[in-house]
């Protein structure tokens, strides 16, 4: 495999220039607490007039909104203002990302990645490939937003399976021989980044790392598959839906652009998913609207298989959940009001609790039983949420991350929102962009 089939490069970013308050300019990602209008408000109030990043991307709480075509037009309106005032400043060259948060530091490398070796179908057999479902539904408001933009500004984290720890963890070993370009405390309890740059010997040492990965005989005695099943380097963790969009816009204009525009990579920030610090958390489902009786709903959907026992508080529900044993799919129900319970179904259609469960919400809303379902990261915002009137909070276990690769190169992707890297707070912040145009 050479150079131009290891499905990336090392990128050309743009940071923000020196004396910008990176606290005001790091904002969380567009898809963080879409169902928390008051949190968005707060970052308003934080960002004020200052320089920031909050003027560059769509939140995604507002996708109802009225204004939304005046808050995408402003939103290109300001990266063109932004370029123009000079509030950037280039850099050539991958970054070593550091973030911590409550006491632990997960690190990252800055990569851009070829979107030609990348495929977000069910059946992806890609370099590059989704460990989830592509809700393709919710990729229009991202095109209309990168349509036009010079920008794009990333918080996908994508995934590499790396247990001999070969590709990030050498530059974090020499991270104080590093020149630092950022270092900043993040608002709102997102704990602090930093990012360091290594030398051309480090990054040449890197990007071999990866190449090894990418060895085919190495690969199928990982995973324990055929010799000549296709490679699996670079596996989606956060902002699935942000890089499918991105190469959805990149197929509509390849033909017209040629395949050396700059929008035919994607810029990210990759993860060794046996980073210690990198967790992964549930994503909940939020009904909205609801009417139906879901516990009955349940009782005609799967019989006998399913029973449900209500518990004194979301605590207890959360911990029954996190110690169920195998052979059952097992969730926890928040509402109507302070109600909670522990809902068990026998001999499940899918072993995993999403995919068993998804139908049956999709069956809910389709049937006028429910209006409307969000999803929706951190235990305790679920709870909040869950016990206003007319919502219903179903509360997944996370799944394991060392499970996760494996499954998809075996399987395919999960259903789609199985799982999040981390709670809402430990996403990732925008700081970097990259030109598009």
């Amino acid at each position: 495999m050479d150079d131009s089939d290891l499905g990336f490069r090392l990128p050309r970013m743009l940071l923000p220039r020196p004396g910008i308050d990176l606290r005001k300019w790091a904002v969380i990602a567009c898809d963080q607490h879409t169902a928390e209008p008051g949190y968005w408000q707060q970052v308003a109030r934080e960002v004020g007039e200052a320089p920031s990043t909050l003027q560059l991307i769509f939140p995604e709480v507002h996708l109802g909104a009225t204004d939304a075509q005046a808050r995408i037009a402003g939103i290109q309106q300001a990266m063109r203002r932004y370029l123009d005032d000079g509030l950037f400043v280039e850099h050539d060259g991958t970054l070593l990302v550091e973030r911590t948060v409550g006491g632990r530091t997960r690190r990252g490398l800055m990569l851009e990645l070829d979107l030609e070796h990348y495929d977000f179908s069910e059946t992806s057999s890609s370099l590059i490939r989704p460990t989830e479902g592509t809700m393709v539904a919710r990729l229009a408001p991202r095109i209309a937003v990168r349509r036009g933009a010079p920008l794009e500004l990333p918080h996908i984290l994508v995934l590499i399976d790396d247990p001999q720890r070969t590709v990030i963890e050498p530059l974090a070993a020499e991270r104080d021989a590093l020149a630092r370009r950022y270092d900043t405390e993040l608002m709102l309890g997102g704990g602090r980044v930093a990012g360091y740059a290594p030398d051309a010997v480090r990054s040449a040492r890197a990007v071999q790392a990866l190449r090894r990965l990418a060895d085919a005989p190495a690969f199928a005695a990982r995973y324990g598959v055929p010799a000549s099943t296709p490679v699996m380097l670079f596996a989606m963790g956060d902002g699935n839906h942000s890089l499918a969009t991105a190469k959805s816009m990149w197929e509509g204009a390849k033909a017209n652009v040629g395949l050396d525009h700059p929008s035919r990579h994607a810029l990210v920030e990759v993860v060794n998913i046996h980073d210690p610090a990198l967790d992964f958390a549930a994503i909940h489902r939020l009904l909205f609207g609801v009417t139906a009786d879901v516990r009955q709903a349940l009782t005609q959907v799967f019989g006998a298989r399913v029973t449900c026992t209500d518990v004194a508080s979301a605590a207890q529900m959360r911990e029954q959940v996190a110690a169920a044993g195998d052979g059952r799919v097992t969730v926890g129900l928040i509402g109507p009001g302070a109600r909670y319970s522990v809902v068990e179904i026998a001999q499940p259609p899918s072993p995993l609790a999403v995919a068993t469960w998804q139908p049956f919400i999709d069956g809910l809303i389709g049937s006028g039983g429910a209006r409307e379902v969000d999803y929706v990261h951190g235990d305790d915002v679920l709870e909040r949420l869950a016990l206003q009137p007319g919502h219903l909070g179903v509360h997944f276990a996370a799944i394991g991350k060392s499970e996760l690769m494996r499954r998809v190169v075996h399987e395919g992707p999960t259903p789609r929102k199985t799982f999040s890297m981390g709670e809402a707070h430990e996403k990732r912040y925008y700081i970097e962009a990259r030109r598009i145009a």
